[in-house]
């Protein structure tokens, strides 16, 4: 059996000791996924940024673990209001992965009220290698 290897790539985002992602073997599932600017652990105002900043963090994140975003299987959201918040997620989710033939599952979950983040995410990937 493979070794667990922690994924951080360039950009490890947590503040405690947890990796951006986790892989064994060819299976590859992340930690929560904020909305941060690149780089740094501050949350921009709008929705459309902080949805961007994920999707951009999720394709950080797959590669660092040698895959590639046609490698994701699952995405789950949380967001405040999944309703009126659908239109941000499907205008980032259309550029990630236009293809309608070949989009990974997707579900989406109501945030806590008391949370700072506008949109969370993790997701889970089966890399079509196991090399790591």
């Amino acid at each position: 059996m493979p070794k667990r290897q922690s994924i951080n790539g360039s950009k490890p985002r947590h503040e405690n000791p947890i990796p951006n992602a986790s892989r064994i073997g060819n299976l590859v599932m992340s930690s929560v996924i904020v909305g941060t600017n690149p780089g740094t652990r501050e949350l921009p105002p709008s929705l459309e940024t902080q949805v961007a900043n994920v999707f951009a963090h999720i394709r950080h994140d797959i590669e660092a673990a040698g895959g590639s975003v046609d490698d994701l299987i699952k995405v789950t959201f949380w967001v405040h209001d999944p309703a009126s918040q659908r239109v941000a997620l499907n205008t980032e989710w259309v550029k990630l992965f236009p293809d309608p033939e070949s989009r990974p599952a997707r579900h989406t979950l109501t945030l806590p009220s008391g949370s700072r983040a506008l949109v969370q995410a993790d997701f889970v990937a089966v890399l079509s290698s196991v090399e790591s």
